[in-house]
């Protein structure tokens, strides 16, 4: 049998830094608890918060992720020069004001200028901005901030459709409000190819 010794001896740093970091999570959102009103103790809520913990850590794991790298470790000389869309990307998000989720779909199109990257990839780099505490604007600038930095192409378009759970559960509570941000640059600051983007976004095939 191997013995729990043993199993942290194989732990790198960055294992007992995250461990560390979710045994101090939990015992605040222990004390959340208590704060609450509630008993931390009862049966119901004995694991509630590491789980909690454990669920931040994951949620907000973008910070841990360079969005960059992701992009240049799939990145192909292509002569191709038309433009590339990737739509419908879903994300999850937690805004930074409540700390409560938003969440909705990305639509990124580029304008490749002798390198493309895997399709993938870009739904990767929506999903290192959203695991992150964000507002849908800054997430939107740094979307297409980081595929034009990255791939220096000819152009870049983000379009992010959300509904916030700030606005739905408290507040104004209006449930079927949705937020539409966008960003551009390069050739999709003339008003005909960002036409060409919408029109090609919400073609019905």
């Amino acid at each position: 049998m191997v013995k729990e010794t043993e199993l942290h001896s194989c732990e790198t740093h960055a294992d007992i830094q995250a461990r560390e970091g979710l045994d101090e999570l939990a015992k605040h959102y222990y004390q959340v608890l208590q704060l609450l009103g509630e008993d931390p103790t009862r049966e119901g809520l004995l694991k509630t918060p590491m789980r909690v913990a454990k669920a931040m850590q994951y949620l907000t794991q973008g910070y841990e992720m360079d969005a960059h790298e992701v992009l240049r470790g799939a990145l192909f000389k292509e002569d191709y020069s038309q433009m590339v869309i990737v739509k419908d990307i879903d994300f999850f998000s937690l805004c930074e004001h409540h700390m409560l989720p938003f969440y909705g779909k990305a639509h990124v199109a580029y304008i490749p200028n002798g390198y493309i990257t895997g399709l993938s990839k870009i739904a990767r780099v929506v999903d290192i901005y959203a695991h992150r505490l964000q507002v849908q604007e800054r997430m939107t600038l740094q979307i297409k901030e980081c595929i034009q930095q990255t791939l220096h192409p000819l152009g870049v378009m983000v379009v992010v459709e959300a509904r916030h759970m700030c606005m739905q559960m408290r507040g104004v509570e209006k449930q079927n409000s949705i937020t539409t941000t966008s960003d551009f640059s390069g050739a999709f600051n003339q008003a005909k190819t960002r036409q060409e983007f919408m029109n090609l976004l919400h073609h019905q095939s």
